[in-house]
């Protein structure tokens, strides 16, 4: 195996037979920065969690996923971490979709009215749900870089008004039916962000991970209540803590976090496996 790329929580390998294999680890990233320590089992739990939401999703759009096998020579550690998986030209843009005003969404809202162009009604707090999914694109951003929002005539501009279109539908579909779902399980899904790319064949391929801890936020439907950080079942809760007075950490500073508690990663896994066992209706393990 020859090794490509390492991200903020993924290794990808190139197999012999010009397959890619993505490897998840237990690393938990916020604010732009791979926090320590890691967080164990996390890397199992959202690739067990993204298998079981692309068979959920195979009919709005076709994933990336080859095999679940280990291949030969692959470290016995990594099974139930390890994907084969399509080699893709990913698309230059990260596609999120959301139902719910939260996060960084929130600021530009109360700011300009707006999230990445897109006009919404007066009066929302945090947490308000939307009128309706909206899809608010951003910048795919280098690593301890800061994705930057984009309107939809910017992503227009950057991949043409036809594929914008198409990334934009599948967006915002992906987010409905993942909404519904959770919501028959308890959990309301306020947003989401997914990675899309073209096969060799020119079809659009969903790729990477989708509907997880790291990649949404998952709030209990039974504890909804707007006007201010809502409890969830997702990473906010890690953030949460970094900019807590116990963390002690000035996030203008530029400065790395400080490590993780022994307390914040067993809730954190709690949190994550919580989460898996809920969507699924599977125990975890």
């Amino acid at each position: 195996m020859k090794h490509l790329h390492s991200g903020k929580v993924r290794d990808l390998y190139e197999l012999p037979g010009g397959e890619l294999l993505m490897v998840a680890r237990d690393t938990i990233s916020a604010y732009d920065f791979v926090l320590e320590p890691v967080i164990p089992d996390k890397g199992k739990i959202l690739t067990q969690l993204s298998l079981w939401w692309f068979e959920q999703l195979a009919d709005v759009v076709p994933n990336h996923v080859i095999s679940t096998e280990l291949p030969d020579g692959a470290p016995a550690e990594w099974a139930g971490r390890a994907v084969v998986v399509r080699r893709l030209e990913m698309v230059p843009v990260e596609c999120v979709a959301r139902g719910y005003l939260t996060g960084s969404g929130l600021k530009e809202y109360r700011r300009s009215g707006s999230v990445c162009g897109v006009p919404l009604p007066e009066g929302l707090v945090d947490g308000s749900k939307l009128p309706e999914p909206i899809f608010t694109p951003t910048t795919k951003a280098a690593l301890g870089a800061h994705d930057e929002p984009m309107t939809f005539a910017e992503v227009v501009s950057a991949v043409g008004a036809e594929v914008a279109e198409r990334l934009r539908e599948v967006t915002v579909e992906i987010y409905r039916r993942g909404a519904r779902l959770a919501a028959e399980r308890g959990i309301i899904v306020a947003d989401t962000k997914i990675e899309l790319g073209w096969s060799p064949e020119g079809e659009l391929v969903l790729a990477d991970e989708v509907l997880t801890p790291d990649s949404s936020r998952f709030w209990p439907a039974d504890r909804w209540a707007p006007g201010g950080p809502q409890p969830s079942f997702d990473k906010q809760f890690v953030r949460d803590w970094l900019t807590s007075a116990e963390a002690g950490w000035d996030r203008a500073s530029g400065d790395p976090p400080p490590p993780l508690p022994p307390h914040i990663v067993e809730r954190t896994r709690a949190k994550y496996i919580e989460a898996y066992e809920r969507l699924t209706g599977r125990a975890f393990g």
